[in-house]
């Protein structure tokens, strides 16, 4: 089969011929559908104090339809979006996932498609834990199903902000994961949402999706501005976001930090202390948020449609990931490994 593989940190994806996967006890094995270019990937290939293993596959974010199963739970011809984890060898043998219950907080288990021993889904085939997979409903199209992975970051940060019935909230970057917020923010009953997002197609797909938008965070809360929020999304990752974020929150504001930021920061605690602010760090997601959000994709309650910018073949994923590496108007690229 045809994967895309990482060498070396500076040198572009390489395209390779790989060994199709064979279903081992108690995984699927899918043919790919569509996977996302996650902004992971981006930074996973980018200098770091853990650089990502040469050889690996990258591709978490994935939608397929199932050609081989070796577990009673799947069966050949089901279409499938999967958790992109595996579990350590200790808990491997059970077949149901972590034993603690951690999911992807457990720091023994493994993401597929950012480890060479867990090739992910830039490829033509997949295989996963069966236990991780779940069947996308009739009339979804794998496409949409896609979008599951990023969409349940988003999800996952707006549960934990609390209730947002009837909040001002301000969500601080466009792209996949900030738009995912917005989408949330929405169904969750927030009374407004505003995106401060600098790129000007950017702004347009958070203003498709239901959001006002305003070319800077600051500017969301200059003296002459209307909108206070009461809930701040951080979604850039960014060195000085954070603390621009506490200097905007009002007194006993929330702050949700999603975006990943992968050097040292500096903030003024005292900024927070003063106005006791709440400040939420978030990683990830949970089964059943994956769950909600194939629901709420399946009914028609989020319409996630507008994230996706792009639709490309293997071949011209190295070209287009390096692209993709500069600040542009794509949301959501999607490889589909079949043109």
């Amino acid at each position: 089969m045809r994967a895309i593989v990482f060498k070396s940190e500076g040198q572009p994806l390489a395209i390779e011929d790989r060994q199709t996967p064979v279903a081992q006890p108690g995984d699927i094995v899918l043919k790919v559908a569509y996977c996302g270019i996650c902004g992971s990937d981006l930074h996973a290939t980018e200098p770091s104090p853990t650089p990502l293993e040469s050889g690996t596959v990258l591709g978490h974010e994935y939608a397929g339809v199932v050609t081989q199963s070796a577990s009673p739970l799947f069966a050949p011809g089901d279409r499938v979006i999967g958790l992109p984890l595996r579990e350590c060898e200790d808990c491997r043998p059970s077949g149901t996932g972590c034993r603690d219950r951690l999911g992807i907080h457990c720091p023994r288990n493994r993401i597929i498609g950012l480890t060479a021993s867990e090739p992910g889904a830039y490829a033509e085939y997949l295989a996963m834990p069966a236990h991780h997979a779940l069947k996308v409903p009739d009339g979804l199209d794998l496409k949409l199903a896609a979008l599951t992975e990023p969409l349940a970051v988003g999800l996952h940060a707006v549960r934990k902000a609390g209730s947002l019935l009837g909040a001002r909230v301000l969500v601080v970057g466009a792209g996949p994961i900030g738009l995912a917020v917005v989408l949330f923010a929405r169904a969750a009953g927030a009374r407004e949402v505003v995106v401060a997002e600098p790129g000007a197609g950017r702004r347009a797909l958070a203003e498709k999706l239901g959001a006002i938008v305003v070319e800077s965070a600051d500017a969301a809360s200059a003296p002459d501005a209307v909108f206070a929020p009461d809930a701040v999304f951080e979604c850039v990752g960014v060195p000085g976001v954070l603390a621009q974020c506490m200097r905007i929150a009002p007194l006993h504001g929330r702050i949700v930090v999603v975006g990943v930021c992968r050097v040292e920061d500096r903030i003024l605690p005292r900024v927070a202390i003063r106005k006791e602010l709440l400040v939420q760090f978030v990683l990830g997601y949970t089964r059943e948020e994956f769950a909600m959000v194939l629901d709420m994709l399946a009914s028609g309650q989020i319409d996630a449609g507008p994230m996706i910018t792009g639709t490309i073949g293997l071949y011209s994923v190295p070209e287009t990931f390096e692209k993709l590496r500069r600040p542009g108007t794509h949301a959501k690229v999607l490889i589909e490994p079949g043109l």
